[in-house]
């Protein structure tokens, strides 16, 4: 699980061996706040349902974290998503790998690259330009 600096494209993440659940959404802002950032933090979150539940919001708001939730079945407005696909695109795309090791080392590997080997491919995937409409028309047929 990752948090993704929007400007900076400052990767923060938490890893384990097992799935996603509620802890590691808290783990991951217990970390963020230990940077001592100086400005406001607001969290980009799709709608799993433990990261909606109670006790990520009420960690959420004990450590000044904004949570904003995107609508359903929209990865494309969330950066880290689009990382995780780059990711998956270097590391998963027709490789194979005999040992569960060599596979979590090759997706560490990608993830700490991506400031210095990935980051001219990274500047235009993690941009913040999104296509917005004014107002949508609907045509009757």
């Amino acid at each position: 699980m990752g948090a993704l600096n929007a400007i900076t494209h400052e990767l923060i993440t938490i890893t384990n061996e097992t799935y996603i659940n509620a802890q590691s959404v808290c783990d991951l802002l217990w970390k963020i706040t230990r940077l001592n950032l100086d400005t406001p933090v607001t969290f980009l979150l799709d709608n799993a349902r433990y990261q909606r539940c109670t006790t990520v919001k009420n960690l959420a708001t004990q450590l000044n974290i904004e949570l904003i939730f995107l609508p359903p079945y929209s990865p494309n407005l969330n950066l880290i998503e689009r990382l995780w696909k780059f990711v998956k695109k270097q590391c998963l795309y027709s490789k194979y790998y005999s040992e569960f090791t060599k596979f979590k080392n090759s997706i560490m590997d990608c993830l700490q690259k991506t400031h210095s080997q990935y980051k001219q491919e990274l500047v235009s995937l993690l941009t913040l330009n999104f296509q917005t409409f004014n107002k949508s028309q609907f045509v009757s047929l």
